[in-house]
C-alpha cells in the first residue's frame, strides 16, 4: 500500500524518451546540447517571474 501512494507523488517531466549515448551520432549530441540549453533557459525564466 505505501508503494502506491509513494508512486502517486512522483511527478513527471513530460518526457518519453529512450536515448542511448553508445548510439549517438554528432546530431544527437548537438540536439542533446541544444535540448538542455533550452531547459535551462526555460528554468531561469520560471526563476525569474
Amino acid at each position: 500500500m505505501a508503494k502506491k501512494k509513494a508512486m502517486r507523488n512522483v511527478q513527471s517531466d513530460g518526457r518519453d524518451v529512450e536515448f542511448s549515448q553508445e548510439l549517438a551520432d554528432q546530431d544527437d549530441l548537438e540536439a542533446q546540447a541544444r535540448s538542455q540549453a533550452a531547459d535551462a533557459r526555460q528554468k531561469k525564466n520560471m526563476k525569474n517571474e
